[in-house]
């Protein structure tokens, strides 16, 4: 995985069609997604549950490119070593899923993957400013995490700090939580470059329907690279 603040779209398969993962996966990267965002919840730390390690082992395959897997699970230190047998280039824990999170930066790095680290709209952009060099990737929630399809909450000042604070280091700025063309602007111009969207990506297609995928992801992109302009 080289390193670009290019703007990238990262589909998350939790509003996919769960019979048909595989597919969904490949028509997704067919349509012009980047990543692919894979949420793992436990109902534990967050009241949902998802899928897990066996999940992302089978879906692997029919990802050409990053897999990129999020997880709102505590403790997470126990299943670092699964999901990098899985095959997941990036893994994402919560500051606030436990105490010891630099332990757990450590262990997903020592695991060859890029670590990522997600705070809740309650918690500070100033939470992880010693973490940031142990980081490849900063994960702001745009929504309380644990179901898809929720309201968008703005959190564009804690992604102009974090932009600030990153400098020049190789760390993506990633926003998860209603993102659409109508919100991913506001986080583009403050410095986020992965736009993680599930429904938005996904409604209105199928896996023998791909073509609206298409028009969504590129809808998304336009809009987010046009607060450059």
């Amino acid at each position: 995985m080289s390193f670009d603040r290019s703007i990238k779209i990262a589909p998350s398969i939790l509003a996919a069609d769960f019979a048909n993962f595989g597919a969904e996966c490949a028509a997704a990267e067919a349509q012009g997604a980047d990543w692919i965002h894979v949420d793992i919840m436990d109902g534990h730390f967050v009241p949902n549950i998802s899928f897990g390690p066996a999940t992302c082992s089978a879906i692997r395959p029919h990802i050409k490119g990053v897999m990129d897997v999020h997880l709102m699970i505590a403790p997470v230190d126990p299943y670092i070593d699964a999901f990098a047998e899985a095959g997941a280039n990036i893994l994402t824990a919560h500051i606030e899923a436990g105490p010891h999170i630099h332990r757990t930066l450590q262990a997903i790095r020592g695991a060859d993957m890029k670590a990522g680290v997600a705070l809740n709209p309650g918690t500070p952009a100033s939470a992880i400013e010693g973490l940031l060099d142990n980081v490849d990737l900063v994960c702001v929630m745009t929504v309380n995490p644990g179901f898809g399809g929720q309201k968008f909450i703005d959190m564009t000042a804690k992604i102009k700090a974090l932009r600030a604070m990153i400098g020049d280091r190789p760390v993506h700025i990633e926003i998860d939580g209603g993102v659409d063309a109508k919100t991913a602007p506001l986080a583009a111009k403050a410095g986020a470059d992965v736009l993680v969207a599930g429904s938005a990506v996904f409604r209105g297609g199928s896996v023998t329907n791909p073509g609206p995928y298409g028009e969504n992801i590129r809808a998304i992109r336009a809009a987010a690279l046009g607060t450059y302009t």
